[in-house]
C-alpha cells in the first residue's frame, strides 16, 4: 500500500510542472501574437493617397457699385502639385446677406480651371466661391469678399432726374416729360425723383420746403428767382454756381449760371 501510494503521488508531482510550463509557453505565445495582429494598419486605397485639396480663389472686375451694376465674378480651382487648372467640375457662387450662405448658380470650370459669372446685386453682399469635391479633389472654398451697393441720397436722385431732361424745349404751361416751362419742370423733377408735390407756379413754390440761407446752399435746393418778393422764375441748383432750368421761351432745358442775387433758396430733400 505505501509503494503504490507513493508511485501515484510521485507521477502526479512529475507532471505538474510539464502541463504548468507548457500552459506558460501558449500563454505567452499568445500574448506576442495578439498586439502584432492588433497593429496591423489599415489598407490604404489608391483614391485615398490621390486626394489632392486644390486652391480656389475670386477676382472681382469692382467691388463697389451702383445699384443695378453688373459684376464680374471669375473664380479659379487650381490643383497646387501641377500648378494645373482642375477642368470640368462644378464651382458654387454663394452669397450672404445675414447669417447664412446661399447659392446663387453653379457653373462647371473650363480647361483652364476658371468660370466667369456674371451678377446684378440689388444691395450690398458678401460673395464666395465653393468647390464640394470630386475627381480625386477634396472639397474647399473661397475666401469672401463685400461687394457694397452705393445708395443715392435724394438730391444725387433730383440732379439725375433734372439731367435727363437736357435738351427739352420750353413750352408755357408745360409739365412734362417732354416740354416744360420753369415751374412744370421743377415740379415734374421733384415729382419724379422724390415724390415731392408742388404748384405749378413760381412764386407758390417758394413757400414748400424748408428755408436756407444763399451761402448754404446744396446740389439738389430749389432756387426761386424773384421781383421784389414775387417769384418769377424757379431752377435746381446743380453746385459749383450752377443750376439745371427751363429758361424761357425760345430755349432748351440746361445746366446754367446761376445769375443775380435776388433769389431763396428753398430745401425740399
Amino acid at each position: 500500500m505505501h509503494e503504490s501510494t507513493s508511485h501515484r503521488r510521485r507521477r502526479t508531482v512529475g507532471t505538474g510542472p510539464i502541463a504548468l510550463s507548457l500552459g506558460l509557453s501558449l500563454a505567452a505565445s499568445q500574448l506576442i501574437g495578439t498586439p502584432a495582429a492588433s497593429a496591423a494598419p489599415a489598407p490604404v486605397t489608391a483614391a485615398a493617397s490621390a486626394a489632392v485639396k486644390p486652391k480656389l480663389t475670386n477676382s472681382y472686375n469692382r467691388r463697389s457699385v451702383k445699384k443695378g451694376q453688373t459684376v464680374r465674378v471669375t473664380a479659379k480651382l487650381i490643383n497646387p502639385k501641377t500648378g494645373k487648372g482642375v477642368k470640368s467640375v462644378k464651382v458654387k457662387l454663394q452669397i450672404r446677406g445675414g447669417k447664412s450662405w446661399k447659392t446663387w448658380v453653379t457653373r462647371s470650370t473650363d480647361s483652364k480651371g476658371a468660370v466667369s459669372i456674371l451678377t446684378k446685386p440689388g444691395s450690398s453682399l458678401y460673395y464666395r466661391t465653393v468647390f464640394s469635391g470630386g475627381k480625386g479633389y477634396t472639397s474647399t472654398r473661397s475666401s469672401q469678399t463685400k461687394i457694397t451697393v452705393k445708395t443715392q441720397n435724394k438730391a444725387a436722385k433730383v440732379l439725375a432726374e433734372a439731367a435727363k431732361h437736357k435738351g427739352a424745349p420750353y413750352k408755357f404751361g408745360a409739365s412734362g416729360p417732354n416740354r416744360f416751362d420753369c415751374s412744370g419742370y421743377t415740379m415734374y423733377v421733384y415729382k419724379k425723383a422724390a415724390g415731392k408735390k408742388l404748384p405749378h407756379k413760381a412764386n407758390s413754390q417758394q413757400r414748400y420746403g424748408k428755408a436756407v440761407g444763399k451761402g448754404s446752399k446744396k446740389a439738389g435746393d430749389l432756387l426761386v428767382f424773384r421781383s421784389g418778393s414775387y417769384g418769377t422764375h424757379v431752377g435746381i441748383y446743380a453746385g459749383g454756381g450752377y443750376m439745371w432750368a427751363a429758361p424761357h421761351t425760345g430755349d432748351k432745358v440746361k445746366k446754367q449760371k446761376v445769375y443775380g442775387k435776388n433769389y431763396v433758396v428753398r430745401r425740399l430733400v
